[in-house]
């Protein structure tokens, strides 16, 4: 491992304590989707690197980031189909499941289980919020 993509590392475990930290949830979930797409770039470095232990540690990061942004935005209490974040955030997990999918596709058989895991996860959160953000019920 290199030390740039070590220093990325710990910047990215730094990064999702400090948006836990933020105390306005809509604010939150958008921190934790940026989290999540950092996180995804860390997941193609390690897997090139060739460090399965540190590639399942990263996909672990980008769902638990997923997961605080669709928690946030219901602990918010907000309509989803008002709130300005639920619409980036449905846009966001609409981009980050494609880009899991073609990354599942470079992964060798063998690797793909927590990738698959992953992408399935984060497409029914992607679903649930695009059902939200269309709901007609106020």
């Amino acid at each position: 491992m290199t030390l740039a993509m070590s220093f990325l590392w710990c910047l990215l475990a730094g990064d999702l304590e400090s948006v836990k930290a933020e105390p306005n949830l809509e604010k939150r979930s958008e921190k934790a989707m940026a989290n999540a797409s950092a996180a995804l770039a860390a997941v193609r470095a390690r897997y090139e690197e060739g460090d399965l232990k540190a590639t399942d540690a990263a996909l672990a990061e980008v769902l638990e980031s997923v997961e605080m942004a669709r928690t946030s935005l219901l602990e918010s209490g907000k309509n989803l189909r008002r709130s300005r974040s639920a619409k980036k955030a449905e846009l966001g997990t609409r981009d980050l499941a494609r880009k899991l999918g073609e990354l599942k596709d470079r992964f060798s058989v063998d690797d793909r289980r927590t990738i698959e895991k992953v992408h399935a996860r984060v497409t029914e959160i992607h679903d649930e919020l695009l059902n939200g953000v269309l709901s007609r019920k106020e």
